[in-house]
């Protein structure tokens, strides 16, 4: 998929400013997969193995996990695709229509994530505490 996809179309944008991140799976690292990261990215890759450390098990600081997943598979099978092409338009429609504001609200929540976890000294989260969050907020002002 790298080699057939991905570098490829890397090599049809300007990537010069472009950071690469992705979990420390397995089949995520392996000294192949590594090699023609760095070669891609060069010092600005996040992975285990990567110039920037990667937390294991760190689903909850990583946006694709905690919200985009769920997000797009919930909106994807509304209307149960029976073919293939069907699903595929539908995951495109739904990458396409998430917009900016969404986003934006999507790395609001992100550093509040990194700030609890933080605070908590790295502890894991099985649901970032409401309380928290409402006090963050309080202490934020926006002018």
């Amino acid at each position: 998929m790298l080699i057939k996809l991905f570098i490829p179309e890397l090599n049809n944008h300007d990537v010069q400013e472009l950071w690469f991140q992705q979990d420390g799976a397995t089949c995520h690292t392996a000294r192949a997969t590594i090699d023609l990261l760095k070669d891609a990215f060069g010092d600005r890759l996040i992975s285990r193995f990567g110039s920037v450390n990667w937390p294991p098990r760190s689903c909850d600081l990583t946006p694709l996990d905690y919200f985009l997943w769920g997000y797009v598979k919930s909106l994807v099978y509304a209307d149960k695709p029976q073919t293939l092409d069907h699903l595929e338009d539908n995951i495109r429609r739904v990458i396409a229509d998430t917009g900016p504001q969404m986003l934006e609200k999507v790395i609001e929540n992100w550093t509040s994530r990194l700030d609890y976890i933080r605070a908590s000294r790295g502890s894991h989260m099985n649901v970032m505490p409401q309380d928290y969050l409402s006090n963050k907020k309080n202490s934020m002002s926006i002018e």
